[in-house]
């Protein structure tokens, strides 16, 4: 559980996270990046407004983006404005970067950003993953599969 202040801000722990991604897609590798933000977006995302379900990351002039995402406007009387949907740059090493884009273009995967936290420092990381779609009956199978280890486990408990 993300830890918070009395005044609602999370200090470290998880601002915005995609828990969709996970039905939707088979994540093979996840990576984690640091994201380029003004400094009302940091405030806005330490209060938790930010959303990432339709949010995605590819490649823009040589460089990781995350596009889509959603990141309100911060309401505590700031003079600078941002836009809520504005492409951020994403920052990677430049070998992870060569990696990820190449499994895109080659395999056709997609990178699907799961979630968005604070480190132990404070800096914003967007956790990455590499993923792979679903079809509705993988889906269905990944749901019985969940459902069964719920069940095997509470039956277990109960005779244990």
């Amino acid at each position: 559980m993300p830890e918070k202040k009395k005044s609602g801000l999370i200090s470290h722990g998880i601002a915005a996270q995609n828990r969709k991604a996970r039905f939707d897609y088979t994540i093979k590798q996840t990576v984690e990046a640091g994201i380029v933000l003004k400094g009302p977006e940091v405030k806005s995302l330490r209060y938790g407004r930010a959303t990432i379900t339709e949010a995605w990351a590819g490649e823009r002039d040589g460089e990781l983006w995350l596009f889509n995402s959603y990141i309100p406007e911060y309401q505590g009387g700031v003079l600078s404005k941002f836009e809520p949907r504005a492409p951020r740059k994403l920052l990677v090493k430049r070998k992870q970067r060569d990696g990820l884009l190449g499994a895109v273009s080659r395999d056709g995967n997609t990178l699907v950003p799961l979630d968005i936290h604070f480190n132990d420092k404070g800096m914003a990381k967007v956790l990455l993953g590499l993923g792979q779609g679903r079809q509705k009956a993988d889906k269905r199978q990944a749901a019985a599969a969940k459902d069964w280890a719920r069940d095997k486990a509470r039956l277990m408990r109960d005779k244990g």
